[in-house]
């Protein structure tokens, strides 16, 4: 029987709802990772995108009726990679980020682990 090693590594996560940020933030820790940072508006996230290190990120679409796209820009510039989740479906992705993967709410754990765990590795290959 071979032992398994949880993954490792730090995630930021954006969400206005904050029992859903709760949520999340739960599933993320029970898989293993830390929580480098979370943020419940685009104005916070985005300064926080820009100075905090963070493995990956996990970012709603919609932030109190703001679109998540500042914040996704702030990480694709500094090369991270990130998950969209929402509510709405496929069609509330901003046109320019429409090749990221994104997670439907609701999720299971096991979702979210695979979710985290291909998006890491397609970034890792690609680098």
């Amino acid at each position: 029987m071979t032992a398994t090693h949880p993954p490792s590594g730090s995630v930021f996560l954006v969400e206005d709802e904050v029992m859903i940020r709760m949520m999340i933030a739960d599933m993320v820790e029970e898989l293993g990772y830390t929580i480098a940072a979370e943020a419940g508006d685009v104005d916070e996230a985005t300064k926080l995108a820009q100075c905090i290190w963070f493995d990956i990120a996990i970012l709603d679409i919609n932030v109190k009726g703001r679109m998540i796209t500042p914040v996704a820009a702030a990480i694709k510039a500094r090369n991270r990679p990130f998950i969209f989740v929402t509510g709405y479906g496929a069609t509330g992705l901003p046109d320019e980020y429409r090749d990221h993967t994104v997670l439907h709410k609701p999720f299971q754990l096991e979702t979210l682990a695979h979710t985290i765990s291909a998006t890491i590795r397609s970034y890792r290959s690609e680098q």
